[in-house]
């Protein structure tokens, strides 16, 4: 089997394991078995359903948000041509498609969420479509008109299957991670001129010194032009690594997940710190077996900050990485775990100590796959793959959601 056909397998194996373990919503509510609320100062509240028609379904990207308080994402899923859609919901909670994909040249099925520029400009990838098949780097204007700024090849020249996002420069130059494909086939960093020209700044090659199938991860740049971030396997241990990409090009890997107590099947974008400190989840190991919120310093020294245990007082597995704020808290969600197992929004503070801000139900929504948003009052803002009331998809097709104080 081929590494295309494999990382292709990888996906089909998230949606079965997401559609199986959805059925134990299904039977709770039908035996009317009760949920429990996560306590706190928080107020809980669905913005948007999503119905698996025109509409879209399945919001695997994390939300961007504007001065006026609108959220922008998009859906993997649904739409007018059945290929996803971008999507505005204002905070009323009405929404509004401002692209749907038709699943050709103009790309199909966003998985990662999107970029919004000064002049309110949309730029996003999506994981298939584009003249090849494998993928584009897509800009949507305000008045929805989409553009194909590229489209990927594949092969060992250009990456292909991008399936996270993007992050921009001060020049308007875009960068990212495709999954798979490039020299050794194990994904890529690339750059994307506001030119259009793309430049390959690094292909992954796995072994002890590399990452492997950079996943559902945006790059974090700091002030000196240097990358970071995470893949999936690679390292010494083949379980996933974090890394810093210098203006040169010369990778460095800061830390090997061990796959024991550390963490491995690393997901989602890292937080930096104001020294440089980065911190990120482990989908799996920890001595829980579901994952780990974990810290790596400037010198590749790691310390687990939470390990996570499930159960309907922790999460389980986070995918998606984490977010800070100006205290140091830290703040993110897991795809299962809580009352339900069907995911959990939470806050970790600085001392380590982890409480839940929410425990998903299903009808408000189940497994949350993207990351958070968080404004300046500290609201909070995500997305679930599933759950929620639109009923034409199965499980649900997914909520945008909202934590206020």
């Amino acid at each position: 089997m081929t590494n295309l056909e494999q990382r292709k397998n990888w996906i089909s194996i998230i949606r079965e394991r997401t559609a199986s373990a959805a059925l134990a919503l299904v039977v709770m509510l039908v035996l009317g078995i009760g949920i429990a609320q996560s306590a706190g100062a928080q107020t809980f509240s669905v913005l948007y359903n999503f119905t698996g028609s025109s509409d879209g379904g399945y919001p695997y990207g994390y939300l961007v948000r504007d001065n006026a308080g609108n959220l922008y994402g998009t859906t993997e899923a649904y739409g007018a041509s059945g290929a996803g859609t971008v999507f505005r919901v204002s905070k009323t909670g009405k929404e509004t498609v401002l692209y749907a994909f038709t699943g050709g040249s103009d790309g199909a099925n966003p998985f990662a969420g999107l970029l919004r520029d000064t002049a309110g400009n949309l730029y996003g990838t999506t994981a298939y479509g584009g003249t090849y098949g494998v993928g584009t780097v897509f800009k949507v204007s305000k008045t929805g008109k989409e553009t194909v700024l590229h489209s990927f090849a594949g092969g060992t020249a250009d990456g292909c299957y991008p399936f996270g996002g993007l992050l921009q420069d001060a020049a308007g130059n875009l960068y990212g991670t495709t999954e798979v494909c490039g020299a050794s086939g194990v994904g890529t960093v690339f750059k994307l001129s506001k030119a259009g020209k793309e430049t390959i700044l690094h292909s992954f090659a796995g072994g002890t010194s590399d990452g492997e199938y950079p996943s559902f991860t945006n790059l974090l740049m700091d002030t000196e032009g240097n990358f970071y971030g995470i893949a999936e396997q690679g390292g010494t241990y083949n379980v996933g690594v974090v890394y810093r990409l210098g203006k040169g090009g010369k990778l460095t890997v800061l830390h090997s997940f061990g796959g024991t107590n550390d963490g491995c099947d690393v997901f989602g974008t890292p937080a930096m710190d104001s020294l440089g400190n980065l911190y990120g989840t482990a989908n799996a190991c920890g001595s829980a077996h579901v994952g780990v919120v974990w810290k790596v310093g400037k010198n590749g020294k790691e310390t687990v900050l939470h390990t996570f245990a499930g159960g309907s007082s922790d999460g389980a597995e986070p995918i998606a990485g984490l977010i800070m704020d100006a205290n140091g808290n830290l703040y993110g969600d897991t795809y299962q775990g809580g009352s339900a197992n069907l995911g959990t929004v939470y806050k970790l503070n600085k001392k380590g100590t982890l409480t839940l801000l929410h425990t998903f139900t299903g009808s408000d929504g189940s497994y949350p796959y993207s990351g958070l948003v968080r404004d300046a009052a500290g609201n909070l803002y995500g997305t679930t793959l599933y759950g929620g009331s639109g009923q034409s998809c199965r499980n649900g097709c997914g909520t945008v959601w909202q934590i206020t104080k």
